[in-house]
């Protein structure tokens, strides 16, 4: 049974999910959490954690989720602070954290900013482009994506989108000259729809990769942090970005199942394999 409940902040009205009793029993709580994806995303992957008390939500301005805070941006420092009001609301702390893509940076704010909020985080693929030796070749990388997008609308963006985030290695002068991709390549469609609000494509998430840690802030939390990458993402961008937080932090990613949506199944068109993902999960967080 799910129970989705609603939480009113001074900045958002947050729409999350409670999978299993409350309080939970032993182990802690798991909350599964990415950006800009929404909790439908963790459908499949929830299943595989049925002796748990599994939370999921919608990012503030995602979803379900409403903001009155008159703004489109999409910070770290916000959604760890959303995490947190769930997660106190709840009672439930300290939790298990699951974090993907935008979701693994906003997870390592959390951590650094309440610290005994989380008892171990695992944060699969953190977007994080400061971090990276040719970060102002990634940064150009993505506004040059938000530029076709605004241009030519959503098939154009994501097109170029995707040949950023499988290109790899290191960001070349030959990635740079090549012209947009055609959105016929990937099966995108390539009229504009007129809509210009995509919170991945439009820019409104830049405080999102741009984000860089505090690295003694996060390595003093008591926090287990564990770095996750996808077996199949060697040489992708966010791969690279995993390794140099993990790097950051004095560690060595772990290898999970699948690419950056490895736990997907069949949500947003993406077809993982989340049986070997959460059974891969439940071994990284059974680990002491």
């Amino acid at each position: 049974m799910t129970d989705t409940r609603s939480l009113t902040t001074p900045a958002a009205t947050l729409a999350y999910d409670v999978r299993g009793p409350l309080p939970p029993t032993d182990p802690p709580a798991l909350m599964l959490v990415a950006a800009p994806m929404t909790a439908e995303g963790f459908t499949s992957l929830a299943t595989g954690f049925g002796d748990r008390t599994v939370i999921t939500y919608d990012p503030r301005g995602l979803g379900r989720s409403t903001r009155h805070d008159h703004s489109t941006a999409h910070t770290p420092e916000q959604n760890a602070e959303d995490m947190h009001r769930i997660i106190a609301e709840l009672g439930i702390a300290p939790v298990d954290v699951f974090a993907s893509s935008g979701g693994a940076v906003s997870a390592l704010a959390l951590v650094a900013a309440y610290p005994d909020d989380v008892a171990t985080l695992v944060a699969h693929e953190p977007p994080m482009l400061a971090l990276l030796p040719d970060a102002d070749r990634a940064f150009a990388a993505e506004k040059a994506t938000h530029a076709i997008y605004h241009e030519k609308g959503w098939g154009h963006g994501m097109a170029s989108f995707i040949a950023l985030s499988s290109w790899k290695g290191e960001l070349t002068d030959e990635f740079a000259a090549a012209p947009p991709p055609d959105p016929s390549a990937f099966g995108l469609p390539s009229e504009d729809d007129g809509s210009r609000d995509d919170p991945l494509l439009s820019g409104v998430s830049d405080a999102i990769t741009a984000y860089e840690p505090d690295v003694d802030a996060v390595r003093a939390t008591p926090t287990r942090i564990v770095l996750a990458v996808g077996a199949d993402s060697a040489g992708l961008l966010t791969d690279r970005t995993t390794a140099a937080v993990a790097g950051a932090l004095g560690q060595e990613p772990v290898v999970f199942p699948g690419g950056h949506g490895g736990f997907l199944g069949g949500e947003f068109g993406q077809q993982g394999d989340p049986e070997a993902f959460a059974v891969r999960l439940r071994e990284v967080l059974d680990e002491t």
